[in-house]
C-alpha cells in the first residue's frame, strides 16, 4: 500500500553525491508534514558507523527515519589469504517499536518509494532497535550476500 507521499529531488541528487561523487558517509531522510521524505542530515565522509548510529538515537524513542550509508568492511575469499576493502550501499529503515502505530505505518508504507527514487542500492535493513542498528548487525547482513 502506498502512502502518497512524495520523495524530494534533492534526496536524488544527494543519493548520486554518495554513491557516485563519495561526497557524504551517510544521509539522515525524514518525512516532512506527512507528505514528503526530505534530507535531514549529511553525514561528513569521514564520519564513523558510531555517528550514524548517535543520530539516529538523538530524534528520539518516539521518530522514525531513512538513512542511507556507504558502509565500507574488508572480506577475505574462502581459501586464500586476499583480503579486499569492500563498500556497499545499504539503505535502512529506522522504525523503533517505541514510535507510535500511525508514524511507523507511514514510514513502512513510504519506503518503497524511496527505494524506487534511489536506485542501484544494494541491500534494505529493516531496524526496530539499535540491536539490529548495530554495525556487527549491518555487516552480517551485507556480508551474506557476499561471493565466497
Amino acid at each position: 500500500m502506498a502512502s502518497g507521499v512524495q520523495v524530494a529531488d534533492a534526496c536524488q541528487q544527494a543519493f548520486l553525491d554518495i554513491k557516485k561523487g563519495k561526497m557524504y558517509r551517510f544521509i539522515i531522510f525524514h518525512i516532512k508534514d506527512e507528505k514528503i521524505i526530505d534530507i535531514e542530515k549529511y553525514g561528513e565522509r569521514d564520519a564513523s558507523y558510531d555517528d550514524y548510529l548517535k543520530h539516529l538515537e538523538s530524534v528520539g524513542p518516539q521518530e522514525c527515519r531513512y538513512g542511507l550509508y556507504d558502509f565500507e568492511y574488508e572480506h577475505q575469499c574462502q581459501g586464500t589469504s586476499d583480503i579486499s576493502k569492500k563498500q556497499k550501499l545499504f539503505l535502512m529503515s529506522w522504525c523503533p517499536d517505541t514510535a507510535k502505530i500511525k508514524k511507523k505505518m507511514l514510514y513502512s508504507s513510504s519506503f518503497d518509494a524511496l527505494k524506487h527514487a534511489l536506485e542501484g542500492i544494494g541491500k534494505f535493513i529493516q531496524a526496530t532497535d539499535m540491536a539490529e542498528a548495530s554495525y556487527d548487525c549491518v555487516l552480517e547482513k551485507l556480508r551474506s550476500t557476499d561471493r565466497s
